[in-house]
């Protein structure tokens, strides 16, 4: 891991003129750095969040392999780049309104739902919300693998998030593929300290049948003592009887219908 960790952060500086360049732009001296491309220091977590925010990536996609970290890099830059801006067609009163109270939820959350792609399997992501100039920005990120001993895969959607009328509503794309488009509502917490956010998920089966299905969804902020990295490292399909699921998750997330219902409703 810590050689993976090295070789990203070296491809990362290739896209500087010089390694003098890169410890300008972060305040770090050059010498310091050094130690941290030869893999002798790991940055302290302040240090860690200036590199992040220089080469606009998450701490945990440092410690990916290699090369699923280039491939995220490679096909990744353009899109992270128009995730960081407001596209020119999205209403201005909309970004503003819908920021109200917004910034209660900024933080890191595990995601669960039933997978689309897997039926039989509850899949558990992780979601980031953060605020930019222009309004809150989330970075939501699959990690699955398919069977025992397979390669990992990843996707990972870029999206806005508002606050309207009583609802919080996500809405992202792709970013690695381009072959989908998620939207997701949320009843908002009332309490003092946010907790599970409930609500339903619209998208796409990410198979070859790319059937459109709606599911219920539950957001649980991460405990603040859990890194990211080792958030993301819990990340992938669950059994639906995992014993490390409480019995109000799996009930928010079950999908069915009561009788007289006549559309499929979120529970709070």
């Amino acid at each position: 891991m810590q050689d993976d960790f090295v070789a990203n952060l070296r491809l990362l500086c290739g896209y500087y003129p010089s390694i003098a360049e890169v410890c300008r732009r972060l305040h770090i001296n050059r010498s310091q750095f050094n130690r941290y491309l030869s893999g002798r220091y790991r940055p302290r977590h302040v240090v860690m969040q200036r590199i992040c925010a220089l080469f606009g990536v998450e701490e945990h996609e440092l410690y990916l392999p290699h090369s699923e970290f280039r491939t995220l890099v490679q096909a990744g830059r353009d899109a992270r780049a128009a995730a960081s801006g407001v596209p020119p067609e999205w209403p201005s009163e909309l970004l503003t309104r819908g920021q109200n109270d917004m910034g209660r939820y900024l933080g890191c959350y595990f995601e669960y739902y039933h997978s689309m792609s897997r039926p039989g399997h509850l899949i558990r992501t992780l979601v980031c919300l953060e605020a930019r100039e222009h309004g809150v920005v989330y970075q939501r990120t699959e990690r699955m693998r398919v069977r025992p001993g397979a390669r990992t895969c990843h996707n990972r959607y870029h999206g806005l998030a508002f606050r309207l009328a009583d609802r919080l509503f996500l809405i992202d794309h792709e970013t690695l593929n381009g072959n989908e488009v998620t939207q997701t509502i949320l009843f908002p917490s009332f309490r003092s300290q946010v907790h599970r956010l409930t609500g339903l998920k619209l998208g796409v089966a990410d198979n070859s049948e790319r059937m459109p299905s709606c599911v219920r969804v539950v957001y649980e902020r991460l405990d603040e003592k859990m890194s990211v990295r080792r958030a993301l490292k819990t990340c992938g399909l669950l059994s639906p009887d995992d014993p490390e699921l409480d019995s109000d998750l799996c009930d928010r997330l079950r999908n069915d219908i009561a009788p007289g219902e006549q559309h499929f409703r979120a529970r709070h």
